[in-house]
């Protein structure tokens, strides 16, 4: 099984994490968050850090981050050792849910899952109201009247 640490800047970490409770009530033994405040330093977070990876960790750890070259990504990098512990940044939703749901797998599966995840779950979406769905009855197309 494979454990899972947030990190990110406050409060991105924990609002995450409550959309993973949301969704995968389950998951709270095997996911910990750190919400990165604008005034901590680097060495407080990483010894934060620390402690909660060694609560997931089970013997493997994927440590999600959200931006690249920020404290909370250069602080997961410290703990990286490249083989039970990795790191990969740009955390959204479709990623965070996509290694919740495969992280009984090797931490180089769910890496790549976690990867597809992130990218799959980026896309546009139409700004149109798809074809396939029925007017609403009595409907007046010349009547534009917008309620808020």
């Amino acid at each position: 099984m494979t454990g899972i640490l947030i990190i990110a800047h406050a409060p991105l970490a924990s609002a995450l994490k409550a959309c993973a409770h949301h969704t995968f009530p389950e998951c709270a033994a095997t996911l910990e968050t750190l919400d990165v405040q604008p005034d901590a330093s680097p060495e407080e977070t990483e010894t934060q850090a620390r402690a909660l990876l060694e609560r997931v960790l089970q013997p493997e750890a994927l440590i999600l981050t959200d931006v690249f070259g920020a404290t909370p990504c250069n602080v997961a990098q410290r703990l990286a050792d490249g083989v039970q512990v990795k790191v990969v940044s740009g955390v959204n939703v479709p990623m965070l849910w996509r290694t919740l749901c495969y992280q009984h797998e090797s931490l180089d599966m769910v890496l790549t899952r976690a990867l597809a995840g992130a990218t799959q779950g980026v896309m546009q979406v139409a700004t149109a109201r798809p074809q396939n769905q029925a007017q609403k009855p009595g409907h007046d197309p010349a009547h534009h009247q917008d309620q808020q």
